[in-house]
């Protein structure tokens, strides 16, 4: 913004037309380039100050935004008070600062303006338009508002059946579809299998079955513009039935001569269900070979002898390679041979997600590529007449995690893949949807249908409430012990002090999610014998085993295995994970110096055998670690620490301390480090380096001769001058205070590191949640445990200790262990079973119509991973096809407000999950309630941050606080500050404390770091938080701005209008986008809304304010009229309009008073509703002048609405463009709506098109094929 020189007598706050952010600026200021959106403007100069004006405050006031964090700012006293500035201006604007939309008599640009101007300067062609205070309507602006809302959020899913295939018998289970996905139709089926009439008669796959196979097929017959061959994409959720269909396919396939096939999954154990699902195909010929137990060598070889079949891999095998180099991947391509046409089936394909890599936004991404995604995209490259098939419950959560799927040709050049995450989640909902049109995409899910869905809070035990707090305050005391100076003798010197915060911080969050798990055993325990007593079985599920820790510390107790397995050694007790964990930090940062008592020894033995001692500045230092070597002093906290992204422990041998530096003393040099002429110490003539005699003390070098008396016999081998002999007792004493030093530097450091490690043995921390888990429910005997670990601490048969054991026996190979404990479990000799993420993928443990346990499953999830596709793998280990009953899903949380970060974590990627792979945000099991790193949760926080700092009030009063007590408020603000000070949130020094500007909005740290405070100040803080979010969700809700994704557009009447016009066909599928144009009827008669109050007011359950009103205000000669009635919320009052029905938004009671006043006569009313609803049909609120003329439908009891369907994703680049260019800025919003007509129920999903628009979009795409007809 460009300011004058002289400083402003005062200032002028101005709404930018671009983005609408609030600008601080001089009066004399008449163009400015606002600093976010960078568009250009123009403000007529004022002759009188205007109405809103602020004391001079700094030249540009940063604003509050609610999705990107806040400028940063100067020192720390201009920080504060711009963000007090910030607060007051954002108060300003919500209460007070009213808008107009004004459009240029020149360009026809609509801009939006303050209210209080008489005229403005068009930015873009300089014309001065004047703002007609007379057209100011409120009303229809909030009309408006409504109406730019688009709709209702609808039903998330619907019945399945084919659409256009008709072989094959009914799914064994009710299976479902998106709705956004229903209202789409795949083209038509020109495929004809082979297998036709086979699979009439045998009834091996399902009607929903055999659609996939054709369509698969079909899709397999095309190629892509690159010359490849499309691939398909089958994301049908998990259980339904995917590896029956992948049989079908392969056989299929192999009846058309193609008897190659690669297929790659997550486990070795699938390769049984592969067989299984082969043989229930009747494919009993199709041999199935593991890749893991094949050589290296050439397959087709004699020697291995695999000529055809199909090959089952791993993701893992496909990265594999041999000693000798030779690699899996470049083996199975010479397999396959150049012209290879069969099927690669990449099932549970979500392996391959991270080819392209996260990266902050904005930013490029510093990680790599994932080997996994590389040798997936290799693979396909090597083989470009592959028939390919994605398989995956999950496929993706953001469009990134698709790079791999190059055979859809979604991703690359000329594509507007890429262009999505910019349109939000809305855009990401188009992809299943224009997938499925152009017929590369199936996906239904089973019903949800009688499974029960529920969050239960753990209590806290008394003993788990102390052994937290005590913990708490620990990881506090050891926070401070590493800031403090004192310390920093006893750090590894090889960590910096980056590299120690992220350790620490890592390990903090690491810790307390044990706690967590560890907190929910007994309602875990308790919840698994209810079950049992109700004749059900349970299955328990977690991310973490605990094992790396387990035989970390078993082999530190013991020393050796040998001990455990062959003479039967005892522990006392199970080992804790938390207290190990503490111990590997301890051990990491706190490493103990040499033992001087040992070094001594050393160096008096090699002193002697010198014969003499040397200085302590040449040869003091300590062989093989430098002692003296201290870690710089620094009470500065680094910022950073690990925030993972993924479900297992952390490797701690990342945090690792490097190798000891070895340091040599400065006379173990060779004699070729000299150079060949070296300087007599008495003659300081140069002389050969054989040629003089060298001091074994000092190492000065002088000739003999020059030595007084001259030794002109054999010198011996060890020598000391005259210096060196008289020093050598001084020296001796000298090396002995050395000692006595680093003696003294040992013990403080073994006294500092016993202390902490003292405490933490104090602290009596929980063992692994696995193990008592397994023995609170009475061992291995009665639970099956299908994990990823090899052995495991069981009660040993005396009753007293523990002892270890490998988890498989005598006669079962670790390879079986798993499958042998499935079996167990399934044939109900086991009622119990303890499933992780590395153990259970792909695994059935559903109560299966074909196995002897067909009890209900009860499904408790004690721990929620990162990854909502992890998630949803894990629970579809329960619901799968053919079960005898659905299960019941129990995921525990305790009573810690920290631990909902991992459900925020899981909520926000099952948000995003569902709008990607399933067209509807809101597909799956719901956590919505738990989304906490959100948009509104990011401005919740920095809310409640400016409360605990003092720069504004709280919307809200905080918990255990009294509004009209100020006192309990400012305690309440004491305390939370020093909480978050001892976390490392609030930050500070002996004048002020502060939040940096990088954590303001930073929800994940904040509930990370949430968790290591003791639980009643985590939970007040928590509950703050979530109590500002539910506000400010209210509010958003209220205003119609709360995003809902795909939503309903209804209305009293739905008419088709003429035939919808096709615009464009995708040249390889010969999918269409089309335009439809409906006729929609918004208004409400007299009656209806009569009919309404009176349904309202019977019983008496009507409210005194319930009723018809008329507005305050007068525009163009006439009042509005409205009916309000009370809604569920209180002093909150639903509205309907005769113009536009039904309003989105609840209307507060003071809101409804300040611009309404209740009729009392209902003739009155009526006189004037049924003008409104006439005049309504004719023009828009605005009145017979408005500016948008006839293409304004603000208010419009009949509107016409233009919708573009089928595929999209062609053409989003230039609609995007075209939409951009619009006048209103809410007709540049790109959004996707669901229609369904009032006469044959006909539904349509698509892009809404603003009526001014059309036009200008259907120009845009005049550059496509378009089919008038």
């Amino acid at each position: 913004m460009r300011l004058p020189s002289a400083p402003p007598s005062f200032s002028l706050t101005v709404l930018c037309c671009g983005c609408h952010t609030p600008l601080t600026t001089s009066m004399n200021v008449v163009e400015f380039i606002c600093p976010f959106c960078q568009m250009p403007q123009r403000l007529p100069p004022m002759p009188s100050p205007p109405p809103l004006l602020l004391p001079p405050p700094p030249p540009s006031v940063s604003p509050p935004q609610s999705q990107s964090p806040l400028p940063p700012a100067g020192a720390a006293a201009k920080k504060r008070k711009n963000a007090t500035e910030t607060s007051k201006l954002r108060k300003k604007r919500d209460d007070g600062s009213r808008k107009v939309e004004v459009p240029c008599s020149g360009c026809k640009v609509v801009f939006s303006v303050a209210a209080s101007l008489k005229k403005f300067a068009c930015p873009k062609c300089g014309v001065e338009n004047p703002v007609e205070q007379e057209e100011i309507n409120e009303l229809a602006a909030e009309v408006e508002r409504d109406e730019d809302e688009g709709g209702t959020a609808g039903e998330t899913f619907t019945d399945y059946r084919p659409a256009k295939v008709s072989m094959g018998p009914p799914h064994p289970d009710p299976v479902v579809e998106t709705s956004s996905l229903s209202a789409v139709q795949p083209p038509d089926p020109t495929y004809d299998p082979i297998l036709k009439d086979y699979l009439e008669n045998s009834k091996t796959l399902s009607c929903l079955q055999i659609e996939t196979l054709v369509y698969a097929c079909q899709r397999h017959l095309l190629h892509l513009p690159d010359g490849t061959r499309a691939g398909f994409f089958i994301g049908d959720g998990a259980g339904v039935g995917k590896g029956r269909t992948v049989a079908g396919l392969i056989w299929e396939n192999w009846q058309q001569g193609r008897e190659k096939a690669l297929w790659i999954s997550v486990g070795s154990d699938l390769k049984f269900d592969a067989r299984r699902d082969l043989d229930d195909m009747g494919a009993t010929c199709v041999k199935v070979h593991p890749l893991n137990k094949l050589p290296y060598s050439k397959l087709s070889s004699k020697s291995v002898g695999v000529k055809d079949g199909v090959i089952f891999l791993t993701y893992s095998s496909l990265i594999a390679s041999s000693d000798n180099g030779q690699s899996r991947l470049k083996q199975l391509v010479q397999w396959c041979g150049p012209k290879f046409d069969g099927l690669i089936i990449f099932d549970e394909c979500h392996k391959a997600k991270n080819l392209v890599p996260p990266a902050e936004p904005g930013k490029r991404s510093t990680k790599k590529s994932t080997q996994t995604g590389k040798a997936v995209l290799d693979i396909q490259a090597q083989l470009p007449e592959a028939r390919v098939v994605y398989c995956s419950a999950t496929g993706a959560s953001e469009s990134r995690n698709m790079a791999y799927m190059v055979r859809l040709g979604l991703w690359g050049d000329g594509t507007s893949f890429g262009a999505l995450d910019k349109g939000g989640v809305g855009a990401l909902e188009l992809v299943a949807m224009d997938m499925k049109a152009r017929g590369m995409y199936l996906c239904w899910t089973l019903s949800y249908k009688g499974a029960d869905f529920d969050v239960i809070e753990a209590p806290l035990e008394d003993n788990m409430m102390d052994m937290y707090e005590n913990a708490a305050k620990f990881w506090a005391e050891l926070r401070d012990d590493l800031l403090s100076p004192t310390s920093d003798g006893f750090l590894n010197a090889n960590l910096e002090s980056n590299t120690l915060w992220s350790l620490y911080w890592a390990c903090h969050q690491r810790f307390f999610r044990h706690m967590c798990m560890s907190a929910k055993v007994p309602a875990t325990v308790r919840l698994v014998k209810q079950a049992l007593m109700e004749d059900k079985c349970v299955v328990i599920g977690l991310q973490s085993t605990g094992e790396a820790r387990t035989e970390g510390a078993v082999a530190k107790y013991v020393g050796i295995w040998i001990l455990l397995l062959l003479h039967g050694f005892e522990l006392d007790d199970f080992i804790s994970g938390p207290q190990e964990l503490l111990v590997k930090f301890i051990d990491d940062c706190f490493p103990l110096p040499e033992n001087p008592e040992l070094l001594e020894k050393d160096e008096s033995q090699d002193l002697q055998g010198k014969g003499c001692s040397t200085s302590p500045c040449v040869s003091g230092k300590v062989k093989g670690r430098n002692i003296d070597k201290v870690h710089p002093s620094s009470n500065i906290e680094s910022d950073e620490e690990s925030e993972t992204d993924t479900d297992g422990e952390i490797d701690e041998s990342d945090y690792e301390p490097e190798g000891e530096d070895s340091a040599t003393s400065a006379d173990e040099s060779s004699d070729s480090d000299y150079a060949e002429l070296q300087t007599c110490e008495l003659c300081n003539l140069e002389e050969e380096r054989q040629n003089l005699l060298s001091c074994s003390g000092c190492g000065n070098l002088v000739h003999q001769e020059c030595l007084s008396p001259p030794i002109l016999k054999l010198v011996p081998e060890k020598w000391l001058c005259t210096v060196c002999k008289g020093s050598t007792n001084d020296i001796q004493a000298g090396h002995s205070y050395h000692l006595t030093e680093l003696k003294k530097r040992y013990d403080a450091a073994l006294e500092h590191k016993t202390k902490l490690l003292e405490n933490i043995r104090k602290l009596d921390l929980p063992i692994n949640p696995l193990d008592d888990i397994i023995d609170q429910l009475g061992g291995p005997e009665k639970v099956a445990e299908i994990t990823g670990r090899k052995g495991r601490l069981v009660r040993a048969p005396s009753g007293k200790g523990v002892i270890y054991e490998p988890r498989n026996k005598k006669d079962i190979s670790m390879e079986m262990v798993n499958m042998h404990e499935k079996r167990l479990f399934l044939d109900a000799k086991k009622l119990v079973a303890v499933i992780s993420e590395a153990g259970s993928a792909g695994v059935s443990l559903h109560a299966d119509r074909r196995v002897i346990n067909q009890k209900r499953r009860v499904h408790i999830t004690l721990e929620l991973p990162w990854s909502a596709d992890k998630a949803i793998q894990q629970l579809g280990r329960t619901h799968r096809s053919n079960q005898a009953s659905a299960p019941e899903y129990r995921v525990l949380f305790t009573k810690l407000g920290g631990e909902r970060r991992f459900a925020s974590a899981v909520a926000k990627r099952l948000e995003s999950l569902g709008a990607l792979t399933q067209g509807d945000r809101r597909a799956g099991p719901s956590l919505s309630a738990y989304n906490y790193d959100s948009a509104y949760g990011k401005r919740a926080l920095m809310i409640m941050y400016e409360g605990i700092m003092e720069q504004d009030s709280f919307p809200i009063v905080p918990p255990g606080c009294l509004s009209d007590n100020p006192d309990t408020i400012n305690g309440f603000i004491m305390e939370a500050k020093a909480a978050l000070l001892s976390v490392g949130i609030v930050k500070g020094d002996e004048h002020f404390d502060y939040i940096s500007d990088k954590d303001m909005q930073d929800v994940g740290r904040f509930l990370n770091r949430l968790l290591g405070l003791p639980p009643d100040i985590q939970n007040r803080l928590f509950e703050l938080f979530a109590s500002i979010l539910d506000h400010l969700i209210q509010h958003a809700h209220i205003e119609g701005n709360l995003d809902t994704g795909i939503v309903d557009m209804k209305a009293n009447v739905v008419e088709l209008r003429g035939i919808p016009k096709t615009v464009y066909i995708d040249p390889m599928t010969g999918a269409s986008t089309v335009l439809f144009t409906f006729i929609l009827d918004w208004g409400t008669t007299w009656q209806l809304a009569l009919s309404m109050l009176n349904e309202k007011q019977k019983g008496w359950l009507g409210s005194a304010n319930d009723g018809f009103y008329e507005s305050r205000r007068e525009w163009f000669g006439r009042r509005h009229f409205i009916l309000a009635f009370e809604s569920s919320a209180s002093n909150m009052y639903k509205t309907v309009r005769p113009t536009v029905g039904e309003s989105l938004r609840d209307m507060h009671l003071l809101e409804l008073k300040r611009k309404y006043k209740k009729v009392s006569s209902l003739e009155n009313a009526k006189k004037g509703w049924e003008v409104e609803y006439n005049v309504s049909s004719k023009q828009c609120m605005h009145g017979p002048k408005c500016k948008l003329g006839k293409f304004c439908t603000v208010g419009r009891s009949k509107q016409e609405v233009n919708i573009l369907g089928g595929a999209i994703l062609p053409l989003w680049r230039a609609i995007g463009k075209a939409l951009s260019k619009q006048d209103r800025i809410s007709h540049r919003r790109l959004r996707i709506v669901r229609i369904e007509t009032s006469a044959d129920n006909q539904h349509i999903v698509g892009l809404l098109v603003p009526n001014a628009a059309v036009k200008s979009v259907l120009t845009g795409l005049e550059w496509v094929p378009v089919d008038d007809n």
